[in-house]
């Protein structure tokens, strides 16, 4: 989310949250702090608010959530080892959610690890392994095969991302089926939020259900 016009459009359409992204090594979507601890605090009741943060260790993602105030933090990156239990104990009302880049079958161990310690997953189509670390909003789609191995070996919510738009969500949710999806550059034309696009996306998933076995 990038205004209070594209929150209040998201949650006519349904949303159960909104994402603000923080500074990203690259790719669409980042907005000054100032401005997402703005639009945060203008998120209605029964919507949460998340963060996206590229930051890795847990003094950064702290001091970056106290500030902004979110419920929820999306870490995008590989986080440091110990980040989770330190914001844990730092931060003990907000909620973890750690991204998997899906970049092939080794997905599935890092989702296990990363399970022991977040409060859901988020499976995603970046590369923190390039040379420029792409860490969301590829536009890309990933090998659903591992996402749906990962929805099952996992006891904990998986929301699914990457590449998601009004054509192929309703494919993803049968053969992932995941807790929730979430979509951003599927749903927007030249950077903007596309309320064509959003009603086709939210009908799409209404169709489906985004959540079972």
């Amino acid at each position: 989310m990038q205004s209070l016009e594209e929150i209040g459009l998201a949650v006519r359409y349904g949303a159960d949250a909104v994402g603000f992204v923080s500074a990203m090594p690259s790719g669409p979507g980042p907005i000054p702090e100032a401005l997402i601890a703005r639009l945060a605090r203008a998120v209605p009741p029964g919507v949460t608010p998340f963060l996206l943060t590229s930051a890795r260790d847990a003094a950064t993602i702290a001091d970056q959530v106290r500030r902004l105030g979110p419920q929820v933090v999306q870490i995008v990156d590989r986080p440091e080892a110990g980040c989770h239990a330190a914001l844990r104990a730092a931060l003990p009302a907000v909620r973890i959610v750690q991204v998997i880049h899906v970049t092939g079958s080794d997905a599935l161990h890092a989702a296990l690890a990363a399970a022991e310690h977040a409060d859901a997953l988020l499976l995603d189509s970046g590369n923190p392994s390039a040379a420029v670390r792409e860490l969301g909003g590829t536009g890309r789609t990933h090998d659903w095969s591992v996402s749906r191995s990962i929805r099952d070996g996992v006891g904990l919510p998986v929301w699914l991302a990457g590449g998601l738009t009004p054509g192929n969500v309703a494919a993803a949710i049968e053969a992932v089926r995941p807790f929730g999806v979430d979509v951003c550059s599927g749903v927007r034309t030249g950077g903007r939020l596309d309320e064509a696009k959003l009603a086709r996306f939210v009908a799409a998933v209404a169709g489906r259900g985004a959540a079972g076995s």
